[in-house]
């Protein structure tokens, strides 16, 4: 019988190596798997490059792995807010790497990694520094940069329900990453809200198949009258 279910968040996690390369759902906040994060955060994996949208808010999730200096390197496109002060203060020490990409680009280099496409020309970028040491090329009278494909080791995102095969819905805004992140990660872990009898899916509802999730955790649904993102 096949299942995909693990008992816990630090079981998903225990075999993340130093220098391992992770992707981490989430649009700030919203969809970002905090129970997985802590896991990793405990586990004790070190001098790992992040792929993510930002570079984490507060001091808890993505921020707290930061503080723990566990971080080598973050590929993000907002890695500065109001509330990205972890971030900052390792930046301006000199103690992390930052790869700034522009969104449309992170999204579409990940997803061009889960549809094995080489590489695509973008126009966004071009004459700027995100353009240095990249090809350049004019199609009909426009200029692009050649933009390369993002892959990982690990994938980490949320999700709402999950079957035992790894089938996944989501709710909301808090899609965002996931769906695209699985494909491009050698393993994909999945926390979610329930899991629920194989079949009870609606199969025109299910966002990323169970092809590409290898590990679903469940954690506990938020107390009644707060939902979780």
């Amino acid at each position: 019988m096949i299942s995909k279910i693990v008992d816990s968040a630090a079981a998903a996690v225990a075999d993340v190596p130093d220098g391992a390369t992770i992707m981490i759902g989430g649009f700030g906040p919203a969809g970002q798997p905090m129970e997985l994060i802590d896991a990793l955060l405990a586990q004790g994996a070190k001098d790992l490059v992040i792929i993510n949208n930002n570079a984490g808010n507060g001091t808890t999730g993505l921020a707290a792995l930061l503080g723990a200096n566990r971080v080598r390197k973050i590929i993000c496109s907002f890695p500065r807010q109001t509330d990205s002060q972890i971030f900052d203060g390792l930046y301006r020490a000199g103690k992390i790497e930052l790869e700034l990409v522009p969104q449309g680009n992170l999204a579409e280099r990940i997803r061009a990694a889960g549809a094995g496409i080489a590489g695509f020309f973008s126009p966004t970028g071009y004459g700027t520094p995100l353009a240095e040491g990249k090809e350049t090329r004019e199609i009909n009278g426009r200029h692009y940069v050649l933009e390369s494909p993002l892959h990982a080791d690990y994938a980490l995102i949320k999700a709402l329900q999950a079957d035992r095969w790894g089938n996944l819905v989501y709710r909301k805004t808090a899609r965002n990453f996931g769906p695209i992140m699985a494909t491009a990660a050698r393993v994909a872990v999945a926390q979610v809200n329930e899991v629920v009898e194989l079949g009870s899916l609606d199969p025109e509802a299910i966002v990323t198949p169970g092809i590409f999730v290898q590990r679903v955790v469940e954690i506990d649904a938020a107390p009644a009258g707060k939902e979780q993102a």
